[in-house]
């Protein structure tokens, strides 16, 4: 009890320092509110995802600019491979805006094709000699021949029932590990993530096969997997779990920055004040990544030392540029009302009652958009208290501890007076052979 007074006390003192110097104590630069550096952002992936971040971002963004940037960093990605479907696309977006350099190039795409056919040709006729000649091995490589082809040419489908089907063929666990790593990989990249939930569960039925680089990859993934399903708290797990090892080994999917970003944001919106401080600011792994981006590092230690108004100022000047990434969009409305609504939370849990006007000035809002936020939560039995809406004073509603305590040991006495009567009764039946036996049948 005498720890848990100490916490409240050192929070109440925190919070207090928080309304009565914030803004002169306070004057760290936010970095985060520049436009998003394209090329330093598309060169921490690599293969097909930096192709699709690119267009996301060319579709996303309101600035021509870096609009025009995005694709046409695009367009010179995709000609390094082979994939003609995404290449048109691409020159379609353009139209024109960058040059005859950036046009329909039919002629490229001719040849690709050409290429792509004669590949195909040659693929399908090695496999079958090697279903002829029954050598599982070669079997096994045929597929994942055939899977990285459909890949490479945008066929996910097609890929992704080649790498399953060289599933029948593994016959060591490094092999199974292979493929469902690649079967995770292309499930990402068409949005199926109940198959990447499942292939990660796979893949670590084979521990011997795991080694550090690989156990940060499927956590990476299953941590994508929880987020687009909305289950925040097991996606920032996941997340806080991945090894520094992961370094720029899965730049096919997710970058480090990334890591942090959404582990990060996903813990704030879910954690409690222990966990928040155990899992993510006294994890040496994930200060790791954390140091990658200072911004979310800040507002984490912000939120945890109850400067709520510079840690939700981080979240707007960042606010921009998260709703470009590719997986995060979808969810950063609602985990930043999740982080505002802790904040809120957390405000008003020491104090008997609050001023309104100091807590608005705390928040840097307006006194009736706070009064609304507090009145949602209070509706939702998120927040024990009543509004003095003459006064501008929330009053926090303290259940009766005492009359609590008297209830519940009244409750405790009848149930075991009830439990008493009833074992008396049983004894009694039996003593008195009252008890009915039965007829057994000849």
């Amino acid at each position: 009890m005498e720890n848990d007074d100490e916490s409240a006390g050192q929070m109440m003192d925190e919070i207090y320092a928080n309304d009565g110097g914030e803004d002169k104590q306070r004057h760290r630069p936010i970095i985060s509110g520049e436009q998003l550096d394209v090329e330093a952002y598309a060169s921490l992936y690599s293969g097909r995802t930096k192709i699709m971040r690119l267009l996301f971002i060319a579709d996303r963004c309101d600035n021509p600019t870096m609009q025009l940037e995005a694709l046409r960093m695009a367009y010179d990605e995709i000609k390094k491979g082979e994939n003609t479907q995404l290449f048109r696309e691409a020159a379609q977006r353009i139209d024109g805006r960058l040059g005859p350099a950036y046009g329909m190039d039919t002629a490229w795409i001719d040849a690709v094709e050409r290429r792509a056919e004669q590949r195909r040709e040659k693929l399908e006729n090695e496999l079958n000699a090697y279903k002829t000649n029954l050598i599982k091995e070669s079997i096994r490589m045929g597929y994942n021949d055939f899977g990285d082809f459909h890949y490479a040419h945008g066929q996910l489908a097609d890929a992704f029932k080649n790498y399953i089907r060289a599933r029948d063929y593994c016959t060591t666990g490094k092999h199974i590990v292979n493929m469902c790593l690649n079967a995770i990989l292309v499930s990402i990249e068409m949005g199926q993530f109940s198959h990447v939930t499942s292939y990660v569960s796979k893949a670590e039925q084979t521990p011997e096969a795991l080694d550090p680089i690989i156990v940060a990859k499927l956590r990476c993934a299953a941590g994508l997997a929880h987020l687009e399903a909305k289950k925040y708290k097991l996606a920032a797990r996941k997340f806080l779990e991945v090894g520094p090892e992961l370094g720029s080994h899965y730049s096919e999917v997710i970058a480090p920055q990334d890591v942090a970003t959404y582990g990060g944001l996903c813990a704030l919106a879910t954690f409690d004040r222990t966990e928040l401080k155990n899992k993510v600011i006294d994890n040496l792994n994930f200060r790791n990544f954390l140091e990658l981006v200072p911004e979310i590092r800040e507002l984490i230690n912000d939120f945890y030392s109850s400067h709520y108004a510079s840690c939700l100022d981080y979240l707007g000047n960042l606010k921009a540029n998260l709703l470009l990434d590719i997986h995060l969009h979808d969810h950063f409305e609602t985990l930043y009302n999740e982080i505002r609504h802790k904040a809120l939370i957390q405000y008003t849990l020491p104090f008997v009652s609050v001023d309104l006007n100091m807590m608005a000035n705390a928040f840097k809002t307006s006194v009736a958009g706070l009064q609304k936020e507090l009145e949602a939560l209070i509706t939702n039995n998120q927040i024990q208290a009543r509004i003095d809406s003459q006064n501008k004073i929330l009053y926090a509603r303290h259940a009766d501890q005492r009359n609590a305590t008297f209830q519940r040991v009244l409750q405790t006495g009848r149930e075991f007076d009830r439990d008493v009567r009833s074992m008396l009764l049983r004894a009694n039946i039996i003593k008195h052979d009252f008890n009915q036996r039965q007829v057994r049948k000849i």
